[in-house]
């Protein structure tokens, strides 16, 4: 697991960083752990330049190919749900996008696995968090609705765009004991945050809170 060290002033600054984090907490995020990794994970550098500005706001903001950075509230909601059995060591990630929430999970799990459908988007978050010296990120550019059979199975697996349903070979690829946090539901109707729990064989669902993310599409583009 990493740990980042990169400082910045004004807007990139760590007491912006820790304004974020107290407005996460007064929302609800509880777990200490994600919230220092929300505060030591540089934001601003998963964004455009031209809105770094707004990094540290609590909002998504749009990244291109009509791909957007998840908002902060929702990143530390779904990583603190993986983590609420305890450590695990690997984890699957279904869109990578920005690499924002690659980057959170690289400091919470060993090894983490990301899947992204939008090639020139997953080389742009490759490079950056190499840069960040997050070495313990594996990457395949694929369709997510398969995720990554090869390397299953998984302690935990997460999921950064809505599907309609929830995708079997992802269910499959989790592993005994395993949790599968994912929005489910159309783009014009509503989506809910699902926490999937595989126990003895059994899965164990429940509904969450209401979301609005990105749809979950089939197929690759390079």
């Amino acid at each position: 697991m990493n740990s980042f060290q990169v400082s910045g002033i004004g807007m990139t600054s760590q007491r912006t960083r820790e304004r974020l984090v107290n407005r996460l907490k007064e929302e609800g995020i509880q777990n200490q752990t994600v919230l220092n990794i929300i505060a030591n994970t540089p934001r601003h550098l998963f964004v455009d330049e031209a809105i770094s500005h707004r990094a540290y706001e609590d909002t998504a903001l749009p990244i291109g190919m009509g791909q957007t950075i998840s908002q902060p509230f929702i990143v530390a909601r779904m990583s603190e749900l993986l983590l609420d059995t305890g450590v695990m060591d690997r984890v699957l990630e279904i869109g990578t996008g920005s690499g924002y929430q690659t980057a959170v999970l690289a400091q919470m799990f060993k090894e983490v696995y990301t899947v992204e459908r939008i090639g020139p988007l997953q080389r742009i978050a490759q490079k950056r968090l190499r840069n960040l010296r997050a070495f313990n990120i594996y990457y395949r550019h694929g369709d997510g609705f398969q995720g990554w059979s090869e390397k299953a199975p998984y302690d935990a697996i997460i999921v950064t765009a809505a599907p309609e349903s929830i995708p079997g070979a992802l269910v499959e690829q989790l592993n005994e004991g395993g949790r599968l946090v994912i929005p489910v539901g159309s783009q014009t109707g509503e989506q809910e945050l699902i926490l999937l729990q595989k126990v003895d064989g059994e899965l164990q669902q429940m509904s969450l809170e209401k979301v609005k993310f990105v749809p979950l599409l089939a197929g690759t583009i390079e």
